[in-house]
This record gives structure tokens, C-alpha cells and sequence, in this order.
């Protein structure tokens, strides 16, 4: 009988976080808020800022590595990278405020930033 019941208690503490992980999910879904400009770092090191208002294609790269950089319709992408992985370009676009794609090989960090203010700040 007592492990009905610790059994019991066991699904009433997986319904109660499944709930709280739902609950989470949707507040971050829709107070997420879209980005107004892309920034672009090369080894911790601010290259570029390009807002995402405008259409812009743009070749990123030193010492022989090269990425490509699209950003349109509002959302940034690395469409070609000559690194071995390819994590970047399979990534997919960003839009975002916070979102970010990141090529290690290459020390590229693409962020978007900026965007109206939702008046939620970090401690509410």
C-alpha cells in the first residue's frame, strides 16, 4: 500500500512541473519581443551593427574563413560558412531580442538586439 501511494504522490509532482514548464513556456512565448539591429562579433570583438529593417548581404571573414551573412524580411542567417560543421548555417534565422547564432570555428557571434520595451524587466 505504500508504494501506491508514494506512486500517487510521484504523479501529482510530475503533473504539478509539467504544468509549471507549460506555464513558462507560454509567458517566454509571448512576451518575447523582435529585435532592431544585428549585432556581429569576431573573437569577443564588435565588427558590425546592422539593423533589421534593411536588406543586407554581407561576407564575413578573416584568415581565410568566410561566413555569409542575410539579413531580410527581418530575421539575420549565416547562409554559407566554409567551417567543417555547419552548425551556423543549419541554425536558421534569428529575430528575436536575445537570440543568437554562433560559429566556433570561425568566433563568430551573431546576436540580435534592441526592440520596443514590453515593460518586463529581468526581476518581474
Amino acid at each position: 500500500m505504500d508504494w501506491l501511494k508514494t506512486h500517487k504522490n510521484d504523479v501529482i509532482l510530475i503533473a504539478a512541473l509539467l504544468m509549471l514548464g507549460g506555464a513558462l513556456a507560454l509567458f517566454l512565448l509571448f512576451t518575447r519581443q523582435m529585435g532592431g539591429r544585428v549585432l556581429v562579433q569576431v573573437d569577443g570583438e564588435t565588427v558590425m551593427e546592422l539593423p533589421l529593417s534593411e536588406d543586407t548581404r554581407t561576407v564575413l571573414g578573416e584568415d581565410g574563413h568566410s561566413n555569409t551573412l542575410v539579413v531580410e524580411n527581418g530575421a539575420a542567417r549565416v547562409v554559407e560558412a566554409d567551417c567543417p560543421d555547419q552548425v551556423c548555417v543549419r541554425h536558421g534565422a534569428v529575430r528575436y531580442a536575445g537570440e543568437s547564432i554562433v560559429c566556433l570555428p570561425h568566433r563568430l557571434i551573431v546576436t540580435i538586439e534592441g526592440g520596443a520595451e514590453n515593460g518586463v524587466d529581468g526581476i518581474a
